[in-house]
């Protein structure tokens, strides 16, 4: 059994800002760290209480950041490591803690330690990024490489693009036929795996919070099972739990079982890995976004067509392996997940999927704009190797003046065009708004975050989900509390008869749909119209 918990997770709703299009407070058309600290009052009326902060350190942005140059500097653009301190001292005054993400797995090509790896003398960087003995050895199995590259005479494994050369964590089982592959335990892993470490402890010794972790299973090569991969990060949550009980590690795995007793605090439904997730809001996954073709239909879909099963099924299973030691997040969305929650529903259904996101057990993720309805922007080209994910990560939309109140820069200049749509949504016009969906959103957390049993560690029980059925019905109970959530993403009313015993009397309505569990017949039946939903206190 691993340590406890950080307390602060109990409570955690979280934020992703996409720094270079959250806010630009210098004008030169890229968000920043001080517009980000300028807008640190906003989420704290949205009611947020952490931060998800995308790579903000030194790179040359062939990955919008994923490949880091330097994990000590954080990247002009953005600002100074001085202004992340600040960010962290603002944000912790406000009561929100902040997670930077941390891409452990690869460098930038541009990487000092790179450099020097590339270099055809043996130096004390020859071994921390996986070469091969030869400039001709062509790709493996599960092992991409760029050859040409160097003076050296090897070829470099990447993890992703070419610019992402792998760090050296060794080989799970290295092959005696290519006496390259190192083991896990050979001088240049181990110096790697500590200056992983000692990145950790630089940024946590500054104010961070945590970190999510850029492909935290990526690390060691050929690894069956992840098991190697695995015993590293188990042993940085125990020296996370020695020096820095209150730090959060957050794995992108999307295989909660394997991730949490990896280490991991939390684990993310995502799009690859629990395919499940894909099925909530984003069947079919493909780059038209039609809805409803020959690949399904989501859930959250106001045709009915969609099955909950395809989602419930899968996320049972590592609810019950987890649910003691570790959270699972469902994220609204994020950075790599095409399109935003937004496209093609209305904001009834929207405000459906947030009741969802934010009564589940685990930790819920909310990417910036997806509160007032962001819409993904279709047809960008590509910026920063976005490729297809790039309209997900459009400027966040204030008000209605120029470019959205993201940036005074001239439109040309900023890092990403806005919405040019002349109904896109923004925060100024929802503010005042009872019935936005911001407003919804932000009745949802306060609502998170006044219940014990909707947080984190309250007990989850389906209690209505059927194939063919749009209605979903769900318990969550913690010491006396106990709720009933249902929801109904469908265009058409549902009824259904509740389980005997389950309510005792009239149910408090908490939010959402009055008049939905009346009493009749001597049973319990609970009505919804079309797309709404609800939480009721039964106790």
């Amino acid at each position: 059994m691993q340590s406890k918990n950080p307390t602060w997770l109990e409570t955690a709703v979280f934020y992703e800002i996409y720094p270079q299009t959250f806010y630009d407070s210098n004008g030169d058309g890229i968000g920043d760290l001080p517009g980000i600290i300028q807008k640190l009052d906003y989420l704290v009326s949205l009611g947020v209480n952490a931060i998800w902060l995308n790579p903000c350190f030194v790179s040359p942005f062939g990955d919008a950041g994923y490949d880091v140059a330097d994990y000590y500097q954080v990247a002009p653009r953005y600002g100074t490591n001085d202004d992340l301190r600040q960010l962290f001292e603002a944000a912790h005054q406000r009561g929100i803690h902040v997670l930077l993400d941390l891409v452990a797995g690869h460098t930038s090509i541009e990487n000092a330690w790179f450099k020097e790896s590339c270099k055809p003398e043996k130096n004390k960087y020859s071994d921390w990024f996986i070469w091969t003995d030869s400039v001709w050895t062509p790709p493996l199995a599960e092992l991409q490489n760029v050859r040409g590259f160097a003076d050296r005479d090897g070829a470099y494994i990447i993890n992703f693009f070419y610019m992402q050369p792998a760090l050296n964590y060794g080989f799970a089982n290295p092959d005696p036929r290519y006496p390259w592959q190192q083991s896990v335990d050979a001088p240049g892993p181990q110096a790697v795996r500590q200056e992983m470490k000692n990145i950790m402890k630089f940024w946590l010794d500054m104010g961070a919070d945590g970190f999510r972790v850029d492909m935290a299973a990526s690390l060691v090569k050929l690894d069956p099972g992840r098991r190697m991969t695995s015993k590293f990060w188990q042993e940085v949550r125990q020296w996370l739990d020695q020096d820095y009980p209150q730090a959060a590690l957050v794995s992108e795995w999307s295989n909660p079982s394997e991730a949490i007793p990896a280490g991991f605090h939390m684990d993310f439904t995502l799009h690859f890995g629990m395919t499940g997730y894909t099925g909530l809001f984003r069947k079919p996954f493909r780059s038209s976004f039609q809805r409803g073709d020959r690949y399904g239909w989501s859930y959250f879909d106001a045709s009915g067509h969609g099955n909950i099963r395809q989602f419930l099924d899968e996320y049972l299973v590592h609810y019950e392996e987890t649910k003691d030691v570790g959270f699972i997040c469902i994220p609204s969305g994020n950075h790599d997940i095409c399109p935003r929650l937004a496209t093609g529903r209305s904001v009834q259904e929207l405000k459906v999927a947030f009741l969802f996101i934010l009564t589940m057990p685990g930790v819920p993720y909310i990417y910036y704009g997806d509160e007032i309805g962001m819409r993904f922007v279709e047809g960008l080209p590509s910026k920063e190797g976005g490729y297809y994910r790039t309209g997900s990560r459009t400027p966040m939309q204030w008000d209605n003046t120029s470019n959205a109140g993201f940036s005074a820069a001239p439109a040309e200049r900023l890092y990403l065009p806005v919405d040019s749509l002349p109904d896109r949504p923004d925060v100024a016009a929802q503010q005042s708004d009872p019935a936005s969906l911001l407003n919804t959103v932000r009745k949802l957390v306060e609502l998170r975050k006044a219940h014990p049993a909707l947080c984190a560690s309250g007990f989850f029980e389906p209690v209505f989900a059927k194939a063919g059925h749009s209605l979903f019905v769900y318990r969550r109970t913690r010491a006396a509390e106990d709720l009933l959530v249902a929801l109904n993403p469908a265009n058409q009313a549902v009824e259904v008869h509740l389980p005997d015993g389950l309510v005792k009397q009239q149910p408090k309505v908490l939010y959402g749909q009055t008049g939905a569990i009346l009493q009749e017949s001597g049973s319990w039946i609970l009505r919804l119209p079309g797309i709404s939903g609800g939480v009721y206190q039964l106790e």
